[in-house]
């Protein structure tokens, strides 16, 4: 922390606060979020911090759990297209050929692929749950890893170490494990984190849209869900309905965003 910059420190504090909230989260029955609790449109109080929504659904539990359902999809991204990246990065680098060929042609085409609009369609087609927008997002997510640990690699695959590695009869799990895996992670640990805050935005794109999880109860969904419900703007509401999941997305988009800053300013300082 002592080498964050003060942006970065306040945003391991938000990024500590929406981990709370999604800690809370789980242990939260699904009728404090999910289910009607009192009037509708309650303005904020003591009782309910945020109000209530039309259906009188607390609008403050709804935020808590749109916590979780973003840092689940952020992470769960970054980890997939994060380790799977690196290690197609690392297989392209260090076979070469042929390999890093097809590598890195399915990396070019999933670069020119429009992802939006690609992450809409493949969404429509193969269901809107929670898992499958993970896998959707994650199968473009990917390529940016692969592409940086495929630069990092092909300057390592002959230093000495690795050389030294393979006369002794090293094979290329044994290599990439113990050898190549710990000199890239930091590397890859700066990814994840712009891989999830790019998850995040993904999902609550798809979700405003209506193309999310119906269920899932996320931010994108509540945005959906208030700027639908008719003349909106003629009243007080819009005021903690919509500007609460747009303030706690935008806020937690930055806090990745500057957090991933300042560890590749720590990284660039290392090397």
């Amino acid at each position: 922390m002592k080498r964050f910059s003060n942006l970065g420190r306040i945003a391991m504090v938000v990024l500590s606060i929406n981990i709370i909230f999604a800690i809370i989260s789980i242990f939260l029955p699904s009728s404090f979020y999910a289910e009607p609790c009192c009037d509708s449109f309650i303005s904020p109080s003591l009782h309910h911090l945020l109000g209530s929504d039309d259906l009188g659904m607390d609008i403050f539990y709804q935020i808590v759990h749109g916590s979780l359902i973003s840092l689940l999809i952020g992470i769960s991204t970054a980890v997939i297209s994060g380790i799977g990246g690196s290690l197609l990065g690392i297989l392209a680098a260090y076979k070469g050929g042929k390999t890093d060929s097809i590598i890195m042609g399915v990396c070019d085409v999933l670069t020119a692929l429009p992802h939006l609009p690609f992450i809409i369609v493949l969404s429509v087609f193969v269901g809107s749950g929670l898992n499958t927008i993970i896998l959707v997002i994650s199968l473009l997510s990917w390529v940016g890893p692969a592409k940086m640990i495929r630069a990092k690699v092909m300057m390592l695959k002959n230093e000495k170490f690795i050389v030294a590695a393979e006369s002794y009869g090293g094979n290329f799990f044994y290599i990439t494990f113990v050898h190549l895996l710990p000199q890239v992670f930091p590397m890859v640990s700066v990814s994840m984190f712009k891989i999830a805050s790019h998850a995040i935005i993904a999902e609550a794109s798809l979700s405003f849209l209506g193309l999310g999880d119906p269920t899932s109860k996320s931010w994108g969904l509540l945005l959906n869900h208030g700027i639908s419900f008719p003349g909106i703007y003629f009243t007080d509401y819009w005021k903690w309905w919509i500007t609460s999941p747009l303030i706690m997305l935008i806020l937690l988009i930055l806090a990745l965003s500057f957090i991933a800053r300042d560890f590749e300013m720590i990284l660039n300082k290392k090397l």
